[in-house]
């Protein structure tokens, strides 16, 4: 126990430190955390960023347990094929984030095999065809049930995040990680590591951030990191320890004000 109490305080200093880099960084692009508030509680974290006047035409809303983006100005609509799509979706006690349609395609497979349908159904998907950034696809899940003992209900389940690249050859390249959830820890990944030309990929492994202890602390904390020129919407969603109840906080940037909904 000694020991675990001494390198606590040591993941939160490079928590914060990693979160100072993300904020020296002008396009991490597409963005997603997964980790544990203090009390407990599952967090996904979401956002989406854009450099042209179509990227930046785009608004995070809820539909219902689903989270999608969507078109502010639908009278400047361009190319919507990569843009528009489901973010967050629950199928089967799975709850899902990715920057693109593939959380349709994982919403079908762990509908009938929640423990094993993120990595199958992600296999048969590939990085964007945008050419010449070739944008990685990043995806996570949060495999929820809850359980009961002597202490009363107890949520458990798996984390994991998952990044499709493309390989020197062309072929795709998936990479897939398991988390360890840990109070007050996320793990972040996102799709760019930089504003070059072409996009240059995100590189490594997921790395820890900062989680605050309430859902408008967290998403302070990230839409304040964001580079405020490309940063167009967020979505912080908390998964309730002892009830599994979900709460959405949403920053849009073409709507300044924050939105709470159950």
């Amino acid at each position: 126990m000694g020991g675990e109490e001494k390198y606590r305080p040591g993941l939160e200093r490079l928590a914060y430190s990693n979160l100072e880099r993300l904020r020296k960084n002008p396009y991490p692009g597409r963005g997603i955390v997964i980790g544990e508030n203090a009390g407990g509680d599952i967090v996904h974290v979401y956002w989406i960023m854009g450099r042209s006047a179509n990227s930046r035409n785009r608004i995070l809303v809820q539909e219902g347990s689903n989270l999608r983006t969507n078109l502010f100005d639908k009278a400047n609509a361009g190319d919507t094929s990569l843009i528009i799509y489901n973010a967050m979706r629950v199928e089967n006690n799975v709850h899902i984030v990715s920057n693109g349609d593939q959380t349709d395609t994982i919403a079908e497979f762990v509908r009938d095999n929640p423990l094993e349908g993120f990595d199958q159904a992600l296999l048969t998907r590939t990085y964007e065809p945008d050419d010449p950034n070739f944008t990685p696809r990043i995806s996570g899940e949060s495999w929820v049930f809850l359980t009961s003992d002597k202490k009363g209900l107890l949520t458990q389940g798996l984390d994991e995040l998952s990044i499709i690249q493309r390989g020197r050859d062309g072929n795709p390249v998936h990479r897939f990680f398991r988390l360890q959830r840990t109070p007050g820890i996320g793990h972040c990944i996102h799709t760019y590591s930089g504003a070059e030309t072409p996009l240059p990929p995100f590189l490594g492994k997921p790395y820890p951030v900062p989680i605050g202890e309430t859902i408008d602390q967290t998403a302070d904390i990230f839409w304040s990191t964001l580079n405020d020129e490309n940063k167009v919407a967020m979505v912080v969603k908390t998964i309730d320890a002892k009830t599994g109840e979900v709460n959405y906080a949403i920053r849009n940037k073409l709507f300044p004000s924050a939105t709470v909904s159950p």
